[in-house]
């Protein structure tokens, strides 16, 4: 499980547990990773917030 989640053995329990230096270290990786989508979608969002806004006319033309 790539160190993140520890599993013991107690009788016919399998306790598990979350590690977290791998917990942290994983989360350390991802974070360059979580700014550049979060930018990505807040510019998504403004287009599609520009894109709905148009006048109805706008959309079909030609049609009354």
């Amino acid at each position: 499980m790539g160190g993140l989640i520890s599993q013991g053995r107690e009788a016919q329990w399998r306790p598990c547990r979350l590690e977290a230096r791998p917990m942290r270290e994983a989360a350390e990786w991802m974070e360059p990773y979580r700014k550049q989508w979060e930018r990505r979608l807040d510019r998504l969002d403004d287009y599609l917030e520009q894109t709905s806004k148009k006048p109805r006319g706008a959309r079909g033309k030609g049609k009354p």
